[in-house]
């Protein structure tokens, strides 16, 4: 029989959760009992975390035979959050530059490595969680942010389709599925962080869907 876990026994790694909104959501997942990992590059960020007794993993999220050694060196995973993300626009669909795209895609590619790699972890757990911060941009796109907004969008429609890949091994399996996507949109992350805190630590309180849940917080 498979063992269900405690709260206090799940394993939660922040892909990139090296910035305040992250530090904010590592400590409201402890909060409910969770195992915070926290991964990025600044390693004097990385040493403040540490100091708060959170986990810590120096990556280039970027670098996916990096991000696939690091995945190797955890026994298990029950939630994933890729974090990395930031805002590049203005100046309508002319100024929308190859290098604010390179930037910004950065957290699509986050997502991907991440996903990819600690899918075997996951698929393992008995309730996994994965969860993206998208943006109210994604349902109405402006000329100024096209980048980003194309980038978040993308980033869903990644997220969606790990959504249908839990769904898919658990009908293949014939079981009941375990793993299950969420994305929060935001406008202004820094105005709903709390909000965003609570929902991602609170994602074990809804059972997985076969697509991925959508809250929006703006």
């Amino acid at each position: 029989m498979t063992k269900t876990r405690t709260s206090a026994e799940r394993r939660v790694l922040l892909a990139g959760g090296t910035s305040d909104a992250g530090r904010a959501i590592a400590r409201a997942l402890r909060d409910a009992g969770a195992e915070v990992i926290v991964a990025g590059r600044s390693r004097e960020k990385l040493a403040a975390l540490a100091a708060e007794g959170f986990g810590t993993v120096e990556v280039d999220l970027a670098d996916a035979e990096d991000v696939d050694r690091m995945m190797a060196g955890l026994a298990s995973l029950d939630g994933l959050i890729p974090l990395v993300g930031g805002w590049r626009g203005g100046g309508g669909i002319p100024s929308q530059s190859d290098d604010d795209w390179d930037t910004l895609s950065q957290a699509l590619t986050a997502a991907r490595h991440t996903c990819r790699a600690a899918w075997s972890l996951l698929e393992a757990s008995p309730a996994a969680r994965v969860a993206v911060v998208s943006s109210v941009q994604v349902t109405r796109p402006l000329a100024g942010g096209a980048n980003y907004a194309a980038v978040k969008a993308a980033t869903e429609a990644w997220i969606q389709a790990v959504a249908h890949g839990f769904a898919t091994s658990a009908r293949d399996e014939e079981r009941p599925q375990a793993g299950g996507c969420t994305i929060f949109r935001v406008n202004q992350l820094g105005d709903v962080i709390d909000d965003v805190a609570a929902g991602i630590a609170g994602l074990w309180d809804e059972a997985p869907t076969p697509s991925a849940r959508v809250v929006t917080l703006a």
